[in-house]
Parts: C-alpha cells; sequence; structure tokens
C-alpha cells in the first residue's frame, strides 16, 4: 500500500470548500476523490491539512491518500491533470512514509488575504481581492496585528463550532503593500472557523479608523465575538502553505 503526498492549487470561487458533504461534486476533496478512484478502480479517500470554507483558495494546499495502485507518479499526475476540472491541479506528488498524515502532522499553516486598496476595482483581479476604496492606514493596521502575535484565547475572533479549546497561536502577521494590493499574511498553528476573515476584519476597521490598535487587547480579553468586526469578504482569503 502507497501512501502518496499531493500538493494541490486551487480557485474555490465555484466550491462549497475542501471538505465532502452532500454536495461533493461542489466540493474540492469530492472532485478529487471522484477522478482518483476512477483512476484506481479503487474507493479513494483523501485526507486534506485542514478545512477551506467556501469561496477559499489555495496555492500549495497539502492532502494525502493511500492507494494499491501501481501507476508511476507522473501517469497519475497526468491523468489527474487531464480529468480535473481546470480550477484544480495537482502540482506534485510524493511517495511518503506510511504514517504521514496531511492534517496530524501540521505545524503551521499560512492564509494571505489580499486587499485592492485602489480607488478603482481591478476587473481581473476582482475574484480574488476586497476592493477597499477608502485609503486603509497600514501603520496602524500593524500596530494592531502585534497585539495578536502569540498564545490567545481566540473565541471573539471566531464563530467556534465544536472545538474543544478556541486557544490558538499566531506566529507571525505580516502586512505588505504594492501598487495599492495589501497582502496581510498570517500564519500560526491553526485556525478556527473563520478565524482569519474575521482577524482581517477587525484589522480593517483599524485602517479605516473605527478602531484603535489597543483595542484587539479588549476584544481578545472578552472572548465573545461580537466584540471584533465582521470577518472580511472570503474571496480574499487563500491559503498560501502548510509546514510538517
Amino acid at each position: 500500500m502507497r501512501n502518496l503526498r499531493m500538493t494541490i492549487a486551487y480557485d474555490g470561487s465555484k466550491y462549497k470548500g475542501w471538505q465532502q458533504h452532500k454536495d461533493a461534486d461542489l466540493t474540492i476533496q469530492g472532485k478529487i476523490e471522484a477522478v482518483l478512484s476512477k483512476m484506481t478502480g479503487e474507493e479513494i479517500e483523501v485526507v486534506g491539512c485542514g478545512r477551506t470554507d467556501a469561496g477559499v483558495h489555495a496555492e500549495n494546499y497539502i492532502a494525502n491518500f493511500h492507494t494499491k495502485c501501481t501507476f508511476s507518479i507522473d501517469k497519475i499526475l497526468d491523468y489527474a491533470y487531464e480529468f480535473l476540472p481546470e480550477d484544480i491541479v495537482i502540482k506534485s506528488i510524493e511517495e511518503v512514509a506510511d504514517r504521514f498524515h496531511a492534517r496530524y502532522n501540521v505545524k503551521s499553516e499560512t492564509y494571505v488575504y489580499s486587499i485592492n486598496n485602489n480607488k478603482y476595482r481591478n476587473v481581473f483581479n476582482r475574484k480574488y481581492t476586497y476592493h477597499i476604496a477608502e485609503k486603509l492606514n497600514m501603520m496602524e493596521m500593524r500596530n494592531a496585528s502585534e497585539l495578536l502575535i502569540g498564545s490567545h484565547d481566540f473565541q471573539s475572533f471566531a464563530n467556534a463550532k465544536g472545538d474543544k479549546s478556541t486557544i490558538r497561536t499566531i506566529n507571525y502577521i505580516n502586512i505588505i503593500e504594492k501598487d495599492g494590493i495589501l497582502e496581510i499574511e498570517i500564519n500560526g498553528d491553526g485556525s478556527l472557523w473563520n478565524m482569519v476573515r474575521i482577524i482581517v476584519g477587525t484589522l480593517i476597521e483599524v485602517g479605516k479608523g473605527n478602531l484603535n490598535p489597543i483595542d484587539l487587547e479588549r476584544i481578545l480579553n472578552e472572548k465573545k465575538r461580537w466584540e471584533a468586526a465582521p470577518f472580511a469578504q472570503v474571496k480574499g482569503l487563500c491559503l498560501r502553505d502548510i509546514q510538517y
């Protein structure tokens, strides 16, 4: 039995997230499992590094599956490339130890949220960036983000459902700008449901001047979802990388 690790890129615009459910045909996992099962003649179960919500994109999503199929890596890649939709690409496959688990072995994950902070929306990146015409104060946003670094109870920044603990660790938050496009890069040991989008939404309110950086400390301490801002639009969020 082989254990194959995949690196996957996908445009999540029209999908209901990674995780397979009743609408399996509209999930990333469902699409990939259907193609791999047809190729191998087995009932393939793909294990993903985590859930991504409906509309979220990924540059380097990691997943693994077990199979008795003896096809070469190149043949599997070519088959998947031919039969998967154009908005899902398996970028690479490698054989790994049987004990490797795409979800349980994750040490940290990196998400990037993109904001178009120019006056006008860009017709070419509008599906992947949140357009905010009002100029954002990046210095204030950076100051606020520093208060989130480290281990905290992020209950105020999550629509928590089923999580035994709302304590998470954020290793760093980088906010960079080029030609009016802001990228908010967040790396941590894991995220709660909608956590990244709520953090970004709150930082946006700081950038607009509706919140002060010091307010984030109060929001953390309150541990109440309504203390934080509404979450940012889903289309701007992308899973960039997974670290093992």
